[in-house]
């Protein structure tokens, strides 16, 4: 039986339950020259598809190409092609950014991709920056070097940091194979049936002699590999010999050309990305070529931190060198708290998954998909909040332990798996609008109040829902030409994705800068360590307590993901004996010494700091 409506009002209350002076926006500096003194683990990070956010220069739209959308990759209707926004756009709405509480920005990549590729009907174009043919280059889709250069700067002047996404996986599909398998396309041919020692298979002609295999990472040993066709004969079709910059990477020689990865074991590493050219980082000349690049965009532009694109698709030896030359780089510029964390892609719970990549990879962090999943799972209505509750102390697996889990960064939403509320939905599809907004807060409220750092996918805070990932979560911020993003209802508001989204009187982007502008102000929300109070394997009550790391001062934060009001004690220090809300409804003195009643609304919350 469908449940009854919820009133919005509920679902408001939540974003306007800070005490007035709490919402005032911090000001807007004019000059932060001590920003690079904030840790990871204080920063509040807004994450954006440069094509989907802002238009600053519709002469830009083409990158400089001419011809139809197959040339330029340009059509602002089709989901899969580039849209418009850039570089530009993105400064004029810093205010924007600021004002919601981000004090730093993650820009999906903005490296010359190349502009169309795919099969004949099935072509698509790089507008999300994952295809790249050049690495020193600006896409001129997005602007110019000076316009990036003005970004960062105007960033910098107002104390916010930059992340750029960066990838060392692989590179735009240049590289063809000339055989096809008997089955058809370019299935994933394995070390052991097409070692590198023969030409096409096992009993295929002798090659690469001397060559003693990947694992050793001599130069002298890698000089040896000087044939690359062991599976399939890979070659650089007419016209694209000199596609790819710096031009070592137009050699067949630094990929793996083992045919397409079914991301299962062995060809988890060393497959091609849905035939994107798989690049051999084993190599040292791959790992001394990354070095250099990605050092020089730090070196040019005095970036912040990156955001490494499928991490866990390279071996772990490769990250082990890359790391720490680019810790070593960014000191040499006075960067000393550049971040540095990994997209290690899982769909459930699975946090040794993730903490392994910190441990024998070496990534100082790891994208939190753990925390997702939980996240989802709890606000979505039908699980209870025991993976939640497990996830703090599963934080000891980390390197660094859970203190090294502070800087986690953690997302409810993102440009591959889908937004929050659409995932809600897929669990609730009767849901109405109230209710998907109350959860969606709900959701948000616990990224910011819970550990890591917490991660804001433009559009979550205007309402966007989708349909799915990928391309069904990456919805224009400007007016939009997409029929099927026009077509969806937004929540927490009348408007579509048909005009413009940046109101930031929407409620998730009240709720998001006032819980933001808390977190700024509270340091145990910012670097203390959890204490779970209350969970259950049903909806119901989920309260933490959080501590801060000087005074130990203890500060609760309570959660109700039922559809119903609650009313529980839950323990609390001894000392903890009167309290100031912070956000929402709080208890004003404790029941007694160890003990305090908490009530919260359907679907609220509340975080309550104990006074000294």
């Amino acid at each position: 039986m469908p449940k009854p409506p919820m009133p919005i009002a509920l679902a408001l209350s939540l974003a306007l339950a800070l005490p007035a002076c709490a919402r005032t926006p911090a000001a807007i500096p004019t000059a932060a020259a001590d920003f690079r003194a904030r840790a990871p683990g204080d920063e509040v990070v807004y994450f954006v598809l440069p094509d989907r956010f802002e238009n600053g220069d519709p002469g830009n739209d083409r990158g400089g190409l001419k011809g139809d959308r197959l040339v330029t990759g340009f059509d602002p209707s089709a989901r899969g092609f580039y849209h418009g926004g850039d570089l530009k756009g993105l400064t004029a709405r810093l205010d924007y950014i600021q004002g919601l509480g981000a004090t730093a920005i993650w820009l999906g990549p903005i490296f010359k991709n190349k502009p169309v590729q795919g099969p004949p009907g099935q072509e698509s174009a790089g507008y999300h920056g994952y295809w790249v043919t050049d690495f020193t280059a600006v896409d001129p889709h997005f602007g110019t070097e000076a316009g990036f250069r003005a970004f960062v700067e105007a960033a910098h002047a107002r104390g916010m940091k930059v992340y750029m996404d960066i990838i060392a996986n692989h590179t735009a599909d240049v590289i063809q194979y000339r055989e096809l398998a008997p089955e058809g396309g370019y299935p994933y041919r394995s070390k052991a049936d097409f070692p590198y020692s023969r030409r096409g298979g096992v009993g295929g002609t002798p090659i690469n002699p001397g060559f003693a295999g990947d694992a050793d990472p001599s130069p002298a040993n890698w000089a040896r590999m000087t044939d690359p066709a062991f599976a399939y004969t890979p070659y650089v079709p007419k016209g694209e010999e000199n596609a790819k910059v710096p031009s070592w990477l137009n050699d067949p020689i630094y990929y793996h050309n083992r045919g397409n990865s079914d991301w299962v074991g062995e060809s988890a590493l060393y497959g091609d990305f849905s035939g994107l050219d798989d690049l051999a980082t084993e190599n040292p000349r791959v790992v001394e070529g990354f070095i250099e690049i990605y050092g020089s965009w730090i070196d040019r532009f005095g970036i912040d931190g990156f955001r490494i694109d499928t991490a866990k698709h390279v071996n772990p030896e490769f990250w082990r060198a890359f790391v720490p030359a680019m810790l070593d780089r960014a000191k040499a510029r006075g960067i000393s708290n550049f971040h540095i964390f990994g997209e290690v892609a899982v769909s459930d719970y699975d946090p040794a998954l993730l903490a392994s990549w910190t441990r024998n990879a070496g990534l100082p962090a790891v994208l939190d998909f753990g925390f997702s999943v939980a996240v989802a799972e709890a606000v979505g209505g039908r699980a209870g909040t025991t993976d939640l509750a497990r996830l703090f102390d599963d934080d000891a697996l980390y390197q660094g332990g859970k203190q090294g889990a502070l800087q986690l960064p953690t997302f409810v939403s993102n440009h591959d798996a889908g937004r929050l509320a659409m995932l809600v939905k897929q669990a609730n599809p009767q849901i109405s609008q109230e209710e998907l907004l109350a959860r969606t807060m709900l959701g948000h409220a616990m990224l910011l109040t819970l550990r890591g750092v917490p991660v804001i996918y433009s559009g979550d805070e205007q309402g966007f829902v989708g349909t799915g990932g990928d391309q069904q979560a990456r919805q224009d911020m400007f007016a939009s030409k997409v029929a099927q993003y026009n077509d969806q209802p937004l929540i927490g508001t009348n408007a579509t994705t048909a005009e413009a989204n940046f109101d930031p009187g929407h409620p998730l982007y009240r709720l998001i800068a006032d819980l933001a502008e808390v977190r700024r102000t509270t340091p145990a929300l910012r670097g203390g360590s959890t204490k779970v109070r209350a969970f259950s394997d049903k909806p119901g009550l989920f309260a933490v307590s959080r501590f801060d790391p000087e005074s130990q001062r203890e500060v609760v934060a309570a959660f109700n993901t039922a559809d119903r009001p609650i009313t529980a004690r839950i323990a609390i220090e001894p000392g903890s004996l009167a309290f100031a809300p912070l956000s929402g409804q709080c208890p004003l003195t404790a029941d007694a010494p160890g003990t305090v009643t908490i009530t919260l609304p359907a679907l609220g919350f509340a975080v309550c700091a104990a006074k000294e």
